[in-house]
């Protein structure tokens, strides 16, 4: 059974609260929101479950998460209430052993754990899923995002420069939530694509590394786009048997599914050309023989079309989608899913 919750006194004053909050260690290095009790009480209340319910563990230090202590973080990241079953969904698809909660929060790599959320919640709660999608000025993404992270330090103890090991880090561990623009998305909804009835939100988390903006304004074929994409996925930094995930601008995306083609035919297409020559791979160090490329002439990005995940967001203006590449050096992340859950007393 989990311990029983900490009760702090604080100071009366809020910004003394908040550097008692810093003094404490509970910050991502910006101010935080005290997690008053009341709070932290509406948070729960939006959870049907009991506050001392496990929904994550972390397998090398023995560590769990309860609702109450995600919920406390979500105050302190910000968080209104209405956001807080896409935390709890995002940690429970963590939880899954491929996605390697440990190794995707330790390594040297650097992850950032994206969220790309899909469905009605979306505009439920107000989501930003166009302009400035992977930018600041959202509540709902910026905190969601960030309360990963907070729990992450906070309970899971992966602390920067101790157990926390990136060599360079990545702004995505700040936060890097995102919404899938459902009314730009010529194909099916991700959340419908992953199997979930209809009506039913989902978020996916992904262990990913830099985000890498894919421009091109002249291209008017999805050729032209695709090409421009796989090259980016093919780069020799990045090129690996880990998994992607592709986010196409509406402008971009409006020339690749304009003339009939399928989601289907996109992932097949760049797979097929997001690739690079296993002898120069191998000449560089890049090449992963425990990867199944053993009889390949040619060393793809990914193992199959099915690692690659199509989603769609941005402005309607602008020829910039973007690619994040897997964190890993092959296999060490694989993404998960999760339907989020509504309030049983909304």
């Amino acid at each position: 059974m989990p311990e029983a919750p900490a009760i702090h006194e604080a100071p009366d004053d809020l910004l003394e609260v908040i550097d008692y909050c810093y003094d404490q260690g509970w910050t991502d290095g910006l101010p935080v929101v005290p997690p008053e009790e009341g709070r932290v009480t509406a948070m729960l209340a939006m959870e049907g479950r009991p506050p001392e319910t496990v929904i994550a563990h972390h397998p090398a230090t023995g560590l769990e998460l309860t609702l109450h202590s995600a919920a406390v973080n979500a105050v302190m990241a910000g968080c209104l209430p209405e956001y807080f079953p896409v935390v709890v969904a995002a940690f429970e698809a963590m939880d899954r052993e491929p996605f390697n909660f440990h190794g995707s929060t330790v390594s040297t790599g650097g992850s950032g754990h994206l969220l790309v959320v899909s469905g009605p919640i979306v505009d439920e709660i107000a989501m930003n899923s166009g302009v400035n999608l992977f930018g600041p000025g959202n509540r709902a993404n910026a905190t969601i995002g960030r309360s990963i992270r907070l729990t992450l330090m906070n309970v899971f103890k992966i602390t920067p420069g101790i157990s926390d090991k990136s060599t360079q880090g990545n702004p995505g561990k700040y936060s890097f939530c995102i919404a899938e623009r459902a009314d730009r998305n010529p194909w099916q909804p991700l959340c419908e694509e992953l199997g979930y009835p209809d009506g039913v939100s989902s978020v996916t988390v992904f262990a990913g590394a830099g985000f890498c903006n894919v421009e091109n304004h002249g291209g008017n074929t999805p050729e032209a786009i695709l090409d421009t994409m796989a090259d980016a996925m093919a780069n020799y930094g990045c090129i690996s048997p880990g998994q992607t995930v592709i986010v196409f601008s509406p402008e971009h995306v409006n020339i690749v599914a304009g003339t009939g083609w399928t989601k289907s035919d996109v992932r097949e297409y760049l797979f097929e050309q997001a690739k690079r020559p296993r002898k120069v791979l191998e000449k560089i160090g890049k090449y992963f023989a425990d990867y199944q490329h053993q009889d390949r002439e040619d060393c793809h990005r990914g193992l199959v079309a099915d690692d690659i995940l199509i989603t769609v967001g941005g402005g309607d203006a602008g020829g910039h989608s973007a690619f994040i590449p897997s964190w890993s050096r092959g296999r060490g992340s694989i993404m998960q899913s999760q339907s989020i859950g509504v309030c049983i007393d909304c």
